[in-house]
């Protein structure tokens, strides 16, 4: 079985209706966490696509060297330290801000209204975060398009955190305690599994929204995917139903 077939049966499996494994009515959950990019919108839009580019070519630019070198490097930081970002200011003491800047000013045009989750959300009883690795600017014009900026509390951005990405245990604690976030009471979506574990550590519940993406989907068989969708919107369409509609 292909690595793409086995997600689609995992899926199948945790769809809303799907009679081996009801959606749970989440009734203890009193505060909602959303990742933004690949997890509020569709992956299809390829937005980070984009990002990539974009921070390959500020490597390039930033240090005179060639697009592919910048892009080895690129990796290799993301992958050692959580966020390109996070490794160049480490290693090279960059300038986050700039960086954030340069790497955001992408064409947000992919990303279309979303009335289904706009519904959803609203229908949602308690407070909704955005809880993101990207800036509050980038993720202010993706709720834009989508419909739904009016649906949040509040955007903790990767600057709240003190430059400290997902998922690094500081990311949580410092939202958790600037929100007054109970995490027992909470539950997260993320497009990236290994981003479930420290906030399942914390007794969030976590729901993997998946993709296509090998990487991002690294270590979801683990303990800390407690549920999956590839439709958020239909997902918690189902949680709503659960809840009794309310």
């Amino acid at each position: 079985m292909t690595f793409r077939e086995s997600l689609s049966a995992k899926s199948a499996l945790s769809a809303p209706g799907s009679a081996q494994a009801p959606v749970p009515a989440l009734g203890h959950v009193e505060a909602w966490v959303f990742d933004l990019d690949n997890t509020l919108y569709p992956a299809q839009c390829d937005l980070f696509r984009q990002v990539d580019v974009r921070i390959g070519e500020y490597i390039a630019s930033r240090f005179g060297i060639p697009f592919e070198q910048a892009r080895w490097l690129q990796k290799s930081y993301f992958r050692g330290y959580g966020t390109t970002m996070k490794g160049l200011m480490t290693e090279y003491g960059i300038d986050p801000v700039e960086f954030l800047d340069f790497v955001h000013l992408i064409d947000h045009s992919p990303v279309q209204a979303d009335a289904r989750l706009d519904a959803a959300l609203a229908a949602l009883p308690g407070p909704k975060y955005v809880f993101t690795n990207a800036s509050v600017a980038h993720s202010e014009k993706v709720l834009e398009r989508l419909g739904v900026a009016h649906r949040f509390d509040a955007i903790f951005d990767i600057v709240a955190a003190g430059f400290e990405p997902k998922p690094h245990d500081a990311f949580y604690d410092t939202f958790l305690a600037r929100h007054a976030v109970e995490p027992k009471r909470s539950v997260l979506f993320e497009d990236m599994a290994r981003n479930l574990a420290p906030a399942h550590a914390r007794g969030m519940t976590c729901v993997l929204v998946e993709t296509d993406n090998a990487f991002s989907m690294e270590g979801h068989e683990g303990e800390h995917v407690h549920h999956r969708t590839r439709d958020l919107a239909g997902w918690l369409e189902a949680v709503i139903a659960a809840r009794g509609g309310a």
